[in-house]
């Protein structure tokens, strides 16, 4: 049995219920929640009741029965053999490196929106988005190649401008509603319609990230016991993160008047002029931007530990489970994912639209991001967690259905049903070429 290089457990009970709200809030979902309207909030409540919640419990039960570095790579490689354990660390992995552009777009976005006109301007031009985009992701994963010791300061602080944001957004909305009513009639049913069914998918995908937290069993000190309480604590503020924030967009304007990338400017210039405070547009710029660093460091540093884990196995080549003599660290893998995800947002541009392409990195980064789910939600099977594996499963497939169908804004349909096709086949084979070259004899 291959011996497995100990990592530190640097996280207690704060640090790791830090880390999974990094890991599963990221606020570029609002402004996409809130453009699709009220009805979201059903779907947020939908989605943490049948989805998140019983991540939750799925991932506390896998960390319990292998409190070991690795997460989901290690739980399926454990339950259902070698190429499926590689196949879902791959795929989730890739997932991830579309994540991260995706991401990292928005928060940049909305900081250059809301700095003032000539921000904004920049905002628009490829060049600097592009930039600042690659900034943010370097940011965040250089300061956890450093060690956990620094790196979870990232999360940490990521995780307060997070709640911040959420208080704030929540104060600004109630003094609206106080001076002139909600811009928006509450009515939280969802309406239905072609064009919004990729965005229930989106939904869902939004409220996973505790599996990235699982990843960290290696680092976390008492494992079992700390695992379950931060699930839960993280799990009911990300629950109220998601309704509340959505529900202040609404009050401050329509849904016809919120777009998915400038949507943090809109709300935060719209209420700054009717309330008289100028500052507040920066302010959420400000704390948006270091909730984006956080949520780029914590996912990509749980993200780093498959990697590590399969290379510790030999299923990758050698350097992929060193850990750094001084740091601690993974630093091979950090150092992949950055450049993986910096390559991807880059290619996802060329012959796109910047909207289209964003959409286009959704869709892929669901369909890959969701795969492995199918995998974790087996393994809460057969560790005894059948009710909660029934609802995650049953979630999982729903949403694999739901993100192919093409966003309404789409035009150019054969192109986005080619690319989210070639990616994904991509993905899969890519898995397929790797193990069969190193796969154990």
């Amino acid at each position: 049995m291959t011996t497995r290089p100990a990592l530190k457990r640097e996280l207690g009970l704060r640090d790791l219920t830090l880390f999974a709200v990094t890991c599963i809030i990221s606020a570029r979902w609002i402004p996409m929640a809130a453009h699709a309207g009220p009805g979201s909030v059903t779907l947020w409540f939908l989605a943490a009741v049948l989805f998140m919640v019983p991540l939750a419990v799925a991932v506390a039960a896998l960390v319990a029965k292998y409190p070991e570095a690795g997460g989901l790579y290690l739980w399926t490689r454990r339950d259902f053999g070698a190429w499926a354990g590689f196949l879902s660390f791959w795929v989730y992995w890739m997932g991830i490196a579309f994540l991260f552009p995706t991401a990292a777009l928005l928060y940049i976005k909305a900081g250059f929106s809301m700095f003032g006109p000539l921000f904004a301007r920049l905002g628009d031009n490829r060049f600097y988005l592009l930039s600042g985009t690659v900034a943010v992701i370097w940011i965040a994963l250089g300061s956890n190649l450093i060690g956990l010791k620094v790196g979870k300061w990232t999360e940490n602080i990521g995780a307060l401008a997070t709640w911040s944001v959420g208080l704030l957004l929540a104060g600004v909305a109630w003094m609206v509603w106080m001076r002139r009513g909600s811009a928006t009639p509450l009515h939280i049913l969802p309406k239905w319609s072609w064009g919004t069914i990729n965005f229930w998918a989106a939904i869902a995908y939004a409220t996973s990230g505790m599996e990235a937290a699982g990843m960290m069993a290696g680092e976390i000190r008492e494992p079992e016991r700390t695992m379950r309480r931060a699930a839960w604590i993280a799990s009911g503020f990300t629950a109220a993160f998601y309704v509340s924030a959505t529900v202040a967009f609404l009050i401050v304007l329509s849904p016809d008047h919120i777009s998915e990338l400038n949507g943090f400017a809109e709300v935060g210039d719209s209420a700054g002029l009717l309330l008289g405070a100028t500052w507040l547009s920066p302010l959420i710029a400000v704390l948006v931007v270091f909730s984006g660093v956080g949520f780029v460091g914590g996912i990509g540093t749980a993200a780093s530990r498959l990697p590590f884990a399969a290379g510790v196995d030999r299923l990758l080549p050698a350097p992929f489970g060193r850990i750094h003599p001084r740091w601690g660290t993974p630093y091979i893998s950090i150092l992949a994912l950055g450049t993986v995800a910096t390559l991807l947002l880059v290619v996802y541009q060329l012959g796109d639209s910047m909207r289209v392409a964003y959409d286009e990195l959704v869709s892929l980064m669901v369909i890959a991001g969701f795969l492995p789910f199918l995998y974790i939600f087996g393994s809460a099977w057969k560790a005894g967690k059948r009710l909660t594996a029934a609802s995650g499963g049953a979630m999982t497939v729903l949403a694999l259905l739901c993100s192919v169908v093409p966003p309404a804004e789409i035009t150019k349909v054969w192109l986005f049903e080619g690319k989210l096709a070639a990616g994904t086949l991509a993905v899969v084979g890519s898995a397929w070429l790797v193990y069969r070259r190193r796969r154990p004899s």
